[in-house]
């Protein structure tokens, strides 16, 4: 039997991207410590499967940590020993939150750097060499000019996270130029992913206290919180407000399955793709567009700039489409709509 392994694929991105490979028949075996998921989204995964399909694609789990090497090389030795192919490997484990890693950045560098080392060791071993990557627009740091990011601007992060993220891309680079190298890498560097699944079933649901934008605005949209804190009126944009490329999650993950496809066939060793819309739209904007389709209101404030933040961050996204057959599809009325029908679900639901 033949598998994709997907690493910390009971996250936002992770989950939604299991379903978009489910949908097209793969198999899956999804490893995940469930630091900030739960293992509730595998089942969840399964009923939305059967509800596409009428029937259930295969979708393993196991809990484990990257950072341990032991449990990765005795993951490995045992499908190996089961006749079970590894086809590819789709790598989102690891710790996110930009704000959190210039407080901690020492965590970042071990849950980051030290998981995927440890990973592309045993990958090397067992001669499974192709991957996606989930890499972030956060290591291209400050875009001074206010366009948009192409994939050969200087990758020049300013906060831990970026640092982790464009310290792997590295590591890719170097695996890429390496003697007798037969790695087919695809590193992913998506914009700002909003949104849930159509089903209502997942969304973006971490354990600790959210830090993206949209999740916060579910909270202050059903009273849980009293305000939005909007961190920064003072960036040089139209409105004040920092500009995003805000881009439907399940976009994101078709583009996974199109960089998936894109290695299986041996396409090249090495390459990086933007994932975004091509759109800015402003924290303002995205409030306002939330609460006109949603027919909610959400509260908000303006307090300081965080360390770490930028004040605009838009994809051009023409490599991806011309490289991959990628096209986003979805607009930011669908991410909003889609969003808050995933949020009224669980909190319904709970």
């Amino acid at each position: 039997m033949k598998i994709i392994l997907v690493t910390g694929g009971t996250g936002f991105i992770g989950s939604h991207t299991c379903i978009s490979l489910l949908d097209r028949g793969f198999n899956i075996l999804v490893v995940d410590s469930l630091v900030n998921s739960s293992m509730e989204v595998i089942e969840k995964l399964r009923k939305i499967s059967f509800l596409n399909r009428k029937k259930s694609n295969k979708i393993e789990f196991k809990k484990g940590d990257l950072r341990d090497e032991i449990f990765l090389d005795d993951l490995f030795y045992e499908l190996k020993k089961n006749k079970v192919e590894i086809e590819a490997v789709i790598h989102f484990a690891g710790l996110k939150a930009v704000g959190e890693s210039t407080k901690n950045p020492l965590k970042y560098w071990d849950f980051n750097l030290k998981g995927t080392i440890n990973l592309l060791n045993v990958m090397e071993k067992y001669e499974v060499l192709n991957l996606v990557f989930s890499s972030s627009a956060t290591i291209y740091g400050v875009n001074h000019e206010n366009k948009s990011i192409k994939e050969y601007f200087d990758i020049n992060p300013i906060n831990p996270y970026g640092n982790t993220k464009a310290t792997i891309e590295k590591i890719f680079f170097d695996l890429s130029k390496s003697e007798q190298n037969e790695w087919h890498i695809v590193s992913l560097r998506y914009f700002n992913p909003i949104g849930a699944h159509s089903s209502g079933l997942i969304g973006e649901d971490p354990i600790d206290v959210p830090n993206n934008v949209l999740p916060i605005i579910n909270n202050v949209a059903a009273g849980f919180v009293e305000e939005l804190e909007i961190f920064g009126s003072d960036w040089g944009t139209p409105d004040g407000t920092g500009v995003r490329d805000y881009i439907h999650v399940m976009d994101v993950a078709e583009g996974h399955y199109c960089a998936l496809e894109y290695i299986l066939k041996r396409k090249s060793n090495y390459m990086q793709f933007n994932l975004g819309t091509g759109k800015g739209t402003s924290v303002l904007e995205l409030v306002k567009t939330f609460e006109k389709v949603n027919n909610v209101k959400v509260p908000y404030k303006f307090s300081s700039r965080r360390n770490g933040d930028v004040a605009f961050s838009v994809a051009d996204n023409s490599l991806a489409k011309k490289f991959l057959g990628w096209h986003p599809k979805r607009n930011l009325e669908n991410m909003c709509i889609d969003n808050w029908r995933w949020f009224k679900n669980r909190s319904l639901s709970n």
